[in-house]
C-alpha cells in the first residue's frame, strides 16, 4: 500500500507538466485567433462606417468582412505553419 501514495504525486507532477506544455504550445494559435477576430471586426467596421458616408450599403461592409477573413486566415496559417 505504500506504493500508491508515491504514484499519486508523480502522476500529478506529470499532469501539471503536460498542462503547462499544452498551454505553452497553444499560445501562438490563440493569439492568431484573436488577430483573426480583430481583423474581421476592424475591417468590417471600417467598411460599415465608409458605407454610411459614401452611401454604398452594404457593399463596403461585405468587402471589409471578406478582407478581414482573408487577413485573419493568413495570420492563422502563418502561425500554424511555423516549425
Amino acid at each position: 500500500m505504500s506504493h500508491a501514495p508515491q504514484e499519486r504525486p508523480n502522476s500529478f507532477v506529470r499532469a501539471a507538466r503536460a498542462l503547462q506544455d499544452n498551454v505553452a504550445r497553444s499560445g501562438p494559435v490563440a493569439g492568431a485567433s484573436y488577430s483573426m477576430i480583430g481583423a474581421i471586426l476592424l475591417l468590417g467596421g471600417g467598411g460599415y462606417l465608409l458605407d454610411g458616408k459614401v452611401g454604398t450599403k452594404p457593399w463596403l461592409t461585405v468587402a471589409g468582412l471578406l478582407l478581414g477573413m482573408v487577413v485573419g486566415f493568413y495570420e492563422l496559417i502563418k502561425v500554424t505553419r511555423q516549425p
